[in-house]
């Protein structure tokens, strides 16, 4: 039993396609002949990638990923009339640079560390100098623990919001600096950065 709804089915559907533009494989679509429907298509094969990498570089420039510099180089802003407003320093002033930074002017005198917490924390207890002119704040250290035959397991880090007076001496003692392996066996801290009171 036949109704004939699939030729309506078919005859709207290709009526849509022919409005929409699109060149379709349609019996009731009389209107172009193979030959020039199949040149279209080709046509439109071309055409696509070339518009889906132009439609890539204009993101890539609009999203500003290529104006970033590179890691480890410093930004230079040039103004219009092309003078730089930070230009880049010279290695002098790098070296004066990194000798003025509070972290260089302190020291871990003595350190040394337990468990703590059914043995999953590390608490670190250590002195650190200050042979700075002033006093210095917000100490971060970094502690890499090890196994008993040395090999590395994992790093923490912590930051110690304590002052420590210029030309002082302070002692932390079972600070807690995270949570450690259960088969670390040494422990190293070493300073990161620092800040001027």
């Amino acid at each position: 039993m036949d109704t004939g709804l699939y030729r309506i089915e078919l005859t709207g559907l290709a009526r849509l396609v022919r409005l929409a533009g699109i060149s379709g494989g349609f019996s009731g679509d009389p209107e172009k002949p193979e030959p020039e429907k199949a040149r279209i298509f080709r046509a439109g094969f071309v055409w696509f990638p070339v518009a889906l990498a132009i439609g890539f570089g204009a993101w890539v420039m609009l999203s500003g990923y290529s104006s970033k510099p590179a890691e480890g180089e410093p930004a230079i802003n040039i103004t219009l009339d092309g003078s730089m407003v930070n230009p880049p320093a010279t290695p002098g002033e790098v070296t004066a640079a990194a000798e003025m930074a509070p972290v260089n002017g302190l020291k871990i005198s003595s350190q040394s560390w337990q468990r703590g917490g059914l043995g999953s924390k590390a608490l670190v207890t250590f002195t650190l100098r200050n042979g700075n002119g002033y006093p210095v704040k917000d100490i971060e250290i970094s502690c890499a623990f090890a196994r008993r035959d040395g090999s590395h397991l994992t790093d923490r880090r912590r930051i110690i919001h304590d002052t420590v007076k210029n030309n002082g001496r302070k002692t932390f003692a079972r600070l807690h600096v995270g949570f450690v392996n259960v088969n670390a066996d040494r422990a190293k801290c070493s300073l990161v950065t620092a800040s001027r009171v």
